[in-house]
């Protein structure tokens, strides 16, 4: 029988953790979508996080010191709600450590975070159509799939 690795511990990433923020982002866009994106554009934009604070926020999960996963949270606000949702984006566990509770730990860390702010409603994530096992892994964690479709318009 095998052990399950400690659960990680997660914190809010600060500009030291861009690169590896980065690199993320590139390995994800690969995985995902088989993109390759441009490392110039996805550094300044995971600059902007640290450099405008509010609008958006990344969560990493670290285990005996090594960064292991990271989602970033948006929000949208919601006139409906008078609140905002938390969007989860740019989700990504190494490789190595998935499946051994890391999602799970950030989720979860997210979800607390979201109760004790004021002014948030609820969470919120996309995700590729055909990824099964990210699908399965959102709804274990309570999620489900809205009645909404998602439309796009690129500028």
């Amino acid at each position: 029988m095998s052990l399950m690795p400690d659960a990680p511990t997660i914190r809010r990433a600060t500009v030291d953790d861009a690169e590896t923020l980065a690199r993320f982002n590139e390995a994800m866009a690969e995985e995902t979508e088989d993109k390759t994106l441009d490392p110039e554009t996805v550094r300044a934009g995971v600059q902007a996080v640290f450099d405008t604070p509010g609008p958006a926020f990344y969560l990493v999960a670290e285990r005996n010191g090594e960064v292991v996963g990271s989602l970033m949270i948006t929000t949208e606000w919601s006139d409906w709600r008078n609140a905002d949702f938390w969007w989860i984006q740019s989700v990504y566990v190494r490789p190595s450590a998935r499946r051994t509770g890391v999602y799970t730990a950030l989720h979860r860390e997210v979800r607390r975070r979201a109760r004790e702010a004021d002014g948030v409603c609820g969470l919120r994530l996309y995700v590729e159509r055909d990824n099964a096992a990210a699908r399965a892994a959102y709804e274990t964690r309570g999620m489900s799939e809205p009645p909404y479709r998602m439309y796009e318009e690129g500028l």
